[in-house]
Parts: structure tokens; sequence; C-alpha cells
């Protein structure tokens, strides 16, 4: 199992751009991602939400909060416009 903090190229990984997109969007599409990933058989997926004034990255990190199939997520290291997911794989 990949540990968050041990992630440092990240365009290996599935992810999703959010930029242009509104709070109920977001959070929709964050939830068909980490869906669809699950049953990809993915244990880490990015979210790209962007920095601006912050109201993307805290829908993200809401909806990452409720989601029961998120076991642990992270501000990317070296930009702070990207979420580091890891999410349970799929039974």
């Amino acid at each position: 199992m990949t540990k968050l903090n041990e992630i440092v190229f990240i365009n290996n990984y599935p992810s999703i751009d959010l930029h242009g997109y509104d709070r109920e969007t977001a959070r929709v599409a964050i939830e068909d991602f980490i869906r669809d990933n699950q049953k990809m058989g993915n244990e880490v997926i990015i979210i790209i939400h962007g920095i601006g004034s912050g109201v993307l990255q805290k829908q993200t990190h809401k909806t990452l909060r409720e989601n029961k199939n998120v076991i642990d997520y992270k501000l990317y290291y070296y930009n702070n416009g990207c979420t580091v997911v890891q999410i349970k794989k799929n039974n």
C-alpha cells in the first residue's frame, strides 16, 4: 500500500480537474470519480482544485471527509492546488 507522504510523481495517477466547477457539481464529480476508480482498482487518485479563493479546496476536503470510501487525503506537498487521495480497494 502506498503511503501518501511518499508520493512524489503524481502524473502516473488518475486525476480530475475541478477548475470552473461550482460546489455542488464538484461534490458530485468527486463522488463519481472515487466510485469509478474504486471499480477500476485504483488506490490513489489526484483531485486538482486549484488555489484561488479556496472554495473548491474546502468543498473537496469536506466531500472527502464525509466519503466512507476515503482512507486518507493530503494536499500535495509540491502544489497546494492538488489533493492526493487514498481510497479503499473494491472488494
